[in-house]
């Protein structure tokens, strides 16, 4: 059950309820149809109960929406969770997750949440749900947002407000962050950190800097910034993304003389391929026929099926997705994408591939954040280091490693 005030665009928040396994789904549609029963506030709900959880939650689960944007067109939707030990003294993390495009759910549920699922015994129903002992809400004010616009219960009121880029997203953010605390004055003395994982390395930094800025040109009220948490950050989108091919190379996913070709014909640069350098294309072709039932996210799971008519190769691509921006987001049939469900569900191949093309605009970590390396404000860097693990982001982070980045 939940209190509030009702104010929803439920019919939006369903068609952006990204797609993966049923597990995951139905705990969603549950989540979902208790929102919209009970009313979604346009402040702040209290959940005080979800299915699949026997009895009353033993901790203040607050959810609701913010309006963010000129008019508020933009509505982005919050889990907020109270510290477990003293809320009025704990810091305040505001959390985003990665993709862009997979619901914060993903981090609520599997990652840092006060609940996770339980896997034993589970027949295809209502999954259950169980404490999480290791939950970061033990000594954490947690606010989990879906962002950009468009990922699972956030939406917008205008077609127009879902065409935004990294720069755009983050500002909304700052946004979001500014209107919240003003809305729950109690948590502004409080020790605030930003966090997130994966994609959220390009526009969490950009939150960091408004917040840093805004805090020295007096903007009220000062928020008490100390520091910023990244796991397994994407970086810099040449070095991440160029580096997969040696990546690959060096699990052996492919061989030792068709790396060589490959470095060769594309002198080292496997992205920016010009369609008149044949040899290169051609090696990147026989790449990727071998790494095509890969989970490149992690080698050693099963690979993430498309559920849909289209080849996933040409649908994917970077060129695809330029050339048929309108299709994509204009069909009918969007693909949708299911996956073993395990701890890394925000890895899974989801709706990230469409917003990757709408919310990215070749923002590197390196170039949107201005010095912001201060006493006052620490930087924490970490990172799954595992050969299984295939979108780690090493290479950019060696970048943020050179500049004194990580603390």
């Amino acid at each position: 059950m939940a209190t509030g005030e009702a104010a929803a665009n439920p019919r939006s928040s369903l068609r952006n309820l990204f797609l993966c396994s049923g597990f995951f789904s139905s705990m969603c549609l549950q989540v979902l149809v208790l929102l919209v029963l009970s009313g979604i506030a346009a402040s702040q709900t209290i959940v005080t109960e979800l299915p699949g959880y026997d009895g009353d939650l033993p901790f203040t689960l607050e959810t609701g929406y913010v309006g963010v944007g000129d008019s508020n067109e933009s509505q982005l939707f919050y889990y907020f969770v109270e510290s477990q030990r003293s809320p009025s003294e704990d810091p305040l993390m505001l959390w985003l997750t990665g993709g862009p495009g997979c619901s914060v759910l993903s981090a609520f549920f599997y990652e840092s949440g006060p609940l996770a699922f339980t896997y034993v015994d589970y027949n295809g129903s209502i999954p259950s749900l169980h404490l999480n002992p290791y939950t970061w809400t033990q000594g954490l004010n947690m606010i989990y947002v879906d962002a950009p616009v468009g990922t699972g219960f956030s939406y917008s009121t205008t077609q127009e407000g879902y065409y935004i880029d990294d720069l755009e997203s983050a500002s909304q953010l700052y946004q979001f962050l500014r209107t919240w605390l003003i809305q729950h004055p109690q948590y502004l003395e409080n020790i605030l950190y930003i966090g997130g994982d994966s994609y959220s390395g390009i526009p969490l930094p950009i939150i960091v800097q408004k917040i840093y800025d805004g805090n020295m040109n007096g903007t009220e009220p000062t928020l008490n910034l100390k520091g910023y948490v990244l796991g397994n950050p994407k970086t810099d989108s040449f070095i991440d993304d160029n580096s997969r091919i040696p990546f690959a190379h060096r699990l052996t996913l492919i061989s030792d003389v068709l790396y060589k070709s490959a470095k060769e014909s594309c002198n080292g640069d496997f992205v920016n391929v010009n369609d008149s350098n044949v040899a290169c294309l051609s090696d990147i072709q026989a790449i990727d026929e071998l790494l095509l039932q890969i989970n490149t996210m992690q080698v050693l799971e099963p690979y993430c099926q498309v559920a849909s008519p289209k080849s996933s190769k040409d649908y994917l691509s970077r060129r695809y997705m330029e050339e048929n921006l309108d299709e994509s987001l204009l069909s009918a049939t969007s693909p949708a994408y299911w996956c073993r469900v395990n701890t890394s569900l925000s890895l899974c191949l989801c709706v990230q591939f469409l917003l990757y093309y709408l919310t990215s605009s070749r923002s590197n970590f390196n170039k949107n954040l201005t010095p912001i390396r201060t006493e006052s404000i620490r930087t924490i860097i970490f990172i799954q280091k595992s050969d299984n693990h295939g979108m780690c982001f090493l290479s950019g982070l060696q970048l943020c490693a050179i500049c004194g980045m990580g603390q």
